[in-house]
């Protein structure tokens, strides 16, 4: 993704996270991302498709090493990583030897997050034993966040249930001065601008087009930050849209990580209707 190149028109924001990931991708790069994260994926292989063919996934999917790559699915999504991996690994050999020894680059989606990068995907509500909302579980978080200087965040909906003041438990540990190893997270991005962690705090770096500072502060739960070269996100070329569109995810699976309530379920039924179609029509 040349920085001269043209910009698209009509892209949508899911598009654009998709890109930002991409963008953060060097070739190379050891790659790791988890259960549920199209757009994660989507990332990985446009960057894989355009500067970086030498990166390689490790997947949650099958706890898989995957150079290869095809297009996203979703009642069929094993068929990507696991009739393509090179190798498997049980989650246990992964967490406690496979991510310390390799510190791959991973992004991750947080349920909450402060200022300072901690993290929390265990549950909302400070009584852990009675909370008002179960969380799916930190994962492998805990056991990288300690150490890694190469944790990547992502947020497909910026808002203050997001974005607060003190977490409700701590699963992923930010920039702390008590830190013996690592740095906390590098960098995020949602669907309102991309950040880092400048000095240990969040700080905005870039807005997405027609997105104002204004709007984002309203939407965090913090103040927040400000890069002195504050500018707008550039936006995906005509061939990062084409490749995302036509090639790495033309069911639209990452979509799903930007739409909630009665949109998510209607594309969720489109989309596992179409891939029906696709597999009985290749059959």
């Amino acid at each position: 993704m040349p920085p001269d190149a043209p910009p698209a028109a009509g892209y949508t924001v899911d598009d654009l996270i998709a890109v930002c990931i991409a963008r953060q991708v060097e070739d190379g790069d050891l790659l790791a991302h988890g259960l549920a994260t199209p757009l994660v994926a989507a990332g990985y292989i446009l960057a894989k498709r355009t500067h970086a063919p030498r990166a390689v996934f490790a997947s949650a999917i099958g706890q898989g090493v995957v150079q290869d790559w095809a297009p996203l699915g979703l009642a069929h999504a094993e068929a990507l990583w696991l009739g393509k991996a090179l190798a498997h690994a049980s989650f246990v050999t992964i967490a406690a030897d496979l991510l310390h020894t390799y510190a791959p680059k991973e992004f991750f989606r947080p349920a909450q997050i402060d200022a300072a990068g901690n993290t929390n995907n265990l549950a909302i509500g400070r009584r852990y034993d009675r909370p008002r909302l179960r969380l799916p579980g930190s994962g492998g978080v805990p056991d990288v966040s300690v150490f890694s200087e190469r944790l990547y965040l992502y947020v497909p909906r910026h808002s203050r249930a997001v974005f607060v003041p003190r977490v409700d438990h701590i699963s992923g540990l930010g920039h702390s001065p008590q830190r013996r190893a690592g740095q906390g997270p590098r960098y995020l991005v949602s669907d309102l601008g991309q950040f880092d962690w400048a000095d240990g705090r969040m700080r905005l770096v870039t807005l997405h087009p027609g997105v104002t500072v204004e709007q984002v502060q309203a939407k965090t739960g913090f103040e927040l930050a400000i890069a002195p070269d504050l500018h707008e996100t550039p936006p995906p070329t005509p061939e990062d849209l084409r490749l995302l569109r036509e090639e790495i995810d033309p069911l639209g699976v990452r979509r799903l990580e930007t739409l909630a309530g009665a949109a998510r379920r209607e594309h969720l039924r489109q989309i596992l209707s179409e891939e029906q179609r696709r597999i009985a029509k290749n059959s």
